[in-house]
């Protein structure tokens, strides 16, 4: 007897379990598809990011090197100091303009100290091989050595734009055809420099470190106080942002009561997320500026703009944190008679602070690249050429932020300065990519497991 009976000529199963049918066939084939769209997918992502990347290296290295010349000047003391008593409030009358020919004197004696034929009927023409900055450069340098009239002393002088971009393959011998800077034979004694060693193109710190400069002085132009700028900016959104996004999300995760209200602060907290930048900007314009009447372009006002930006990521990303901690530990601590503040603040919030660290530092990286809320405050049109004096100096005179700088150096019509755009945004995703790795680390060194 067996458990199972056979019909007299039934027919046998059409299909088996060690088998594929054509359903499973196609099922199968549809999930090879989907991966492979999927790898698709993730392969013209990396593409893209590979082209940005290379676009920015590319264009923003150059940045990080500037041309100079080493030109010996002779500090001549009967038009730097004509009664020789060396006072300085006399020397001071001199402006720039009296260092000038001092300069080109300079550049004709290194062009025949070097065996370097001048191919120029007016020795001024050397001029334009020489950025706009020389003579102001010279001239702080005698102020502050007044004993130093009536030397020969060796100045290493950066180059004009112009100079700078041949030697980089920015400028090339065609375009000077509509170029009313620079002619052939500035070419012709800029090959002739760099072959004699007077002219040479050498790692640009003053970028990192530097000040802004003028249209007229793009090769002096750095972000070294824009970077300070956006330092004092971060941190108001740091010390506004933190405790009043961390408080309203505890308040609203742990005490409020759930209701209609709670609901529509919930709701409103969730757009105010997806509203653009531009929008808080308009905001801090008229609050802060016109009706508060701080003052404009200062990085206390971009601060505070930023830190209502920022403000609905960090409430979010801190009530997710709070979420993901076990209803069973809270009821554990009530349990042994802590009160609520006592299990909220004991023990939900350390377990919570990895998240809420985490969020908050994406939430200020997401701030650190906003141009938009900067735009109308007015730290696009300033030219932060100065550090600030002290903290208070660093909060309330008026400055630029990183962002800003850049936007500003791309809409000038120099070369040289949407060449120092390209360098600023390697310094910015430097700088994000700083802080998102640490909110990473941060997120895998103190996270828990449940």
């Amino acid at each position: 007897m067996t458990d199972a009976t056979t019909t007299p000529g039934a027919a046998a199963p059409k299909s088996s379990l060690l088998q594929l049918d054509d359903r499973v066939r196609r099922r199968n084939a549809a999930e090879r598809r989907f991966k492979a769209y999927g790898i698709a997918a993730v392969s013209i992502g990396l593409v893209f990011l590979a082209l940005l990347l290379f676009a920015i290296i590319r264009n923003g290295v150059p940045a990080y090197t500037q041309t100079f010349l080493t030109v010996p000047i002779e500090l001549q003391a009967d038009k730097l100091d004509k009664n020789g008593n060396r006072d300085l409030e006399e020397i001071q009358k001199v402006s720039t303009f009296g260092y000038k020919p001092l300069i080109i004197d300079g550049m004709e004696a290194a062009l025949a100290g070097q065996g370097i034929a001048s191919p120029f009927e007016k020795a001024k023409d050397l001029e334009k091989m020489v950025s706009a900055s020389a003579p102001a450069q010279i001239r702080d340098f005698v102020l502050a050595n007044p004993d130093r009239i009536g030397e020969t002393v060796e100045f290493r002088l950066l180059a004009s734009s112009r100079v700078d971009g041949y030697l980089k393959g920015r400028v090339a011998r065609e375009d000077l055809a509509r170029d009313k800077n620079l002619d052939a034979e500035h070419l012709d004694v800029a090959d002739a420099m760099r072959d004699a060693g007077i002219l040479e193109r050498t790692f640009n710190w003053a970028f990192i470190f530097g000040a802004d400069a003028s249209e007229s002085r793009p090769e002096q132009a750095g972000i070294g106080v824009s970077m300070i700028g956006s330092f004092f900016m971060m941190l108001v959104v740091l010390g506004l942002a933190l405790p009043i996004g961390v408080a309203a999300s505890i308040y609203l995760e742990e005490f409020a009561p759930k209701n209609r209200w709670t609901d529509l602060i919930e709701v409103n907290i969730s757009n105010l997320a997806a509203v653009p930048s531009i929008v808080f900007g308009i905001l801090g314009l008229a609050v802060f500026i016109q009706f508060a009447h701080l003052p404009q372009s200062a990085p206390l006002v971009g601060g505070l703009v930023l830190t209502l930006m920022t403000l609905p990521t960090i409430i979010i990303s801190t009530r997710a944190s709070l979420k993901a901690v076990p209803p069973s530990i809270r009821d554990a601590a009530l349990g042994v008679g802590a009160s609520k503040m006592q299990s909220v603040f004991h023990h939900v919030l350390p377990l919570a602070m990895p998240g809420i660290l985490t969020g908050t530092i994406i939430g200020l990286a997401q701030a650190l690249g906003e141009t938009a809320p900067l735009l109308l405050i007015g730290m696009v049109g300033y030219i932060a050429s100065n550090y600030p004096d002290g903290i208070a100096s660093g909060f309330l005179d008026p400055n630029s932020a990183m962002p800003a700088q850049i936007y500003e150096w791309a809409k000038r019509a120099d070369p040289a300065y949407y060449e120092r755009a390209w360098g600023g945004i390697i310094i910015l995703l430097l700088f994000l990519m700083t802080m998102n790795i640490i909110a990473i680390i941060l997120r895998r060194r103190f996270e828990r497991r449940w």
